[in-house]
């Protein structure tokens, strides 16, 4: 064999580990990537507004009684809530119009999907605020 040959086996070989170590190593830095922005909390929303999120759901008709008097109780309470953090702002509003949803669809089953959706996404912000 010349050494021309071998280097280029080298080379070859090289390559081949290198590319199996990025197709390994891709998919799990994706799936910790997605894990780490859905699955932990946010630590940095304001606390004023995750006790007025919780100061808001805690007002108006008992929801186990009469969820969609609950539902239409909510909307503008959750509406008039301000805060600097713009994403948990986003969880708010979502929140506002799923319970809106809820109440004009009477409960259906789907608008009871929002606010379940709307309900975990603030709660991944002010963990327990819509329980």
């Amino acid at each position: 064999m010349t050494a021309r040959t071998e280097s280029s086996t080298g080379s070859q070989r090289r390559w081949r580990v290198i590319f199996f170590a990025l197709v390994l190593a891709i998919p799990i830095l994706i799936v910790a990537w997605v894990f780490s922005a859905n699955g932990r909390p946010h630590s940095t929303a304001p606390v004023a507004t995750c006790q007025a999120v919780s100061a808001a759901l805690a007002n108006g008709p008992e929801p186990s009684v009469d969820p969609v008097g609950y539902a239409e109780a909510q909307v503008r309470p959750l509406r008039d809530i301000t805060t600097p953090d713009a994403p948990l702002r986003a969880a708010i509003l979502q929140l506002s119009s799923a319970y809106q949803s809820f109440y004009k669809d009477n409960g259906s089953t789907s608008s009871s999907k929002l606010v379940s959706a709307a309900e975990q996404r603030v709660d991944r912000y002010c963990p327990g605020a819509t329980s």
